[in-house]
């Protein structure tokens, strides 16, 4: 968030807490981005705050880790002090979460796989309406082939994003026969090492596809040891994810910290992505 907009953030995050009836005498920005999460202190709680135009996908969120904990997967848990809701404020919507202090083993590839297996377990016991990662793709395609949208993205650079996701996305979405909800992009930043065990975060990406899907945002090593993968599909559905990336990297819009540096490597990582089909 710009830093106006950011201390008004976290200004509006104590205030809320204070309300209900945790103390919040001192914040530490965890995450910084389109959102922020915050740590309160001393109360210890863990709080994600958008604007109030993000209601919607902030709902989601909690909606999302409230069922699949109840299911059993290994999610980050919100705050059980706080009423499992989102609450608006002074133009912002937050959440409220347990916070996990880093603990336990490095996460290994067979332990990543493990977790994620874990995650697909509770969410196909999960009912839940979430969209089809084909509609997500056609979302990134519709900023890609609107210079409107995307103003700054070179000719050619255009052509490989808008064919990528035409032609790869349509592939992954001919065959619906594995589908199931997905978290949608549990890379290594939405995964925890906690006293826990593993743990997802980052929940308002949750969507219908293949598994494939989710493992081709996690480290090469961990579908080797996800049962059943379609390696094949995960190389796939890797360049489609890295050109969503930069999709949403060359929108006038995007205002992600260091947005030129992840440009330029989103357009990369779909080349190198491509090369290996």
């Amino acid at each position: 968030m710009e830093p106006s907009l950011l201390h008004r953030a976290i200004a509006t995050a104590r205030a809320t807490a204070a309300e209900l009836g945790l103390a919040a005498d001192e914040s530490v920005v965890v995450h910084d981005s389109d959102r922020v999460v915050l740590r309160l202190l001393p109360c210890d709680t863990l709080v994600r705050v958008a604007r109030a135009a993000d209601l919607a996908d902030s709902a989601f969120e909690v909606e999302v880790a409230r069922r699949v904990a109840g299911a059993g997967g290994p999610v980050a848990r919100l705050d059980p002090r706080v009423e499992p809701r989102v609450h608006a404020r002074d133009g912002f919507v937050l959440s409220f979460w347990t916070y996990h202090p880093p603990a336990g083993p490095a996460i290994t590839p067979a332990a990543y796989a493990d977790a994620l297996g874990r995650q697909h377990a509770a969410l196909r016991r999960t009912d839940l309406t979430a969209p089809h990662v084909t509609e997500r793709i056609a979302r990134a395609l519709r900023e890609v082939t609107d210079p409107e949208r995307s103003p700054d993205l070179p000719a050619a650079d255009r052509e490989l994003l808008r064919r990528t996701l035409r032609d790869l996305g349509g592939a992954i979405g001919a065959d619906r026969s594995r589908d199931q909800l997905l978290h949608g992009e549990p890379h290594q930043g939405n995964l925890l090492r906690t006293a826990q065990g593993p743990l997802f975060v980052d929940l308002p990406t949750c969507c219908r596809g293949p598994v494939e899907f989710d493992l081709a945002h996690a480290p090469e090593e961990v579908a080797r040891h996800y049962p059943g993968a379609d390696l094949e599909l995960v190389d796939r559905c890797r360049a489609v994810d890295w050109a969503m990336f930069a999709a949403w990297r060359w929108r006038d819009e995007d205002r992600m910290p260091d947005r030129e540096r992840w440009r330029a490597e989103g357009l990369d990582l779909v080349r190198a992505s491509l090369a290996r089909l």
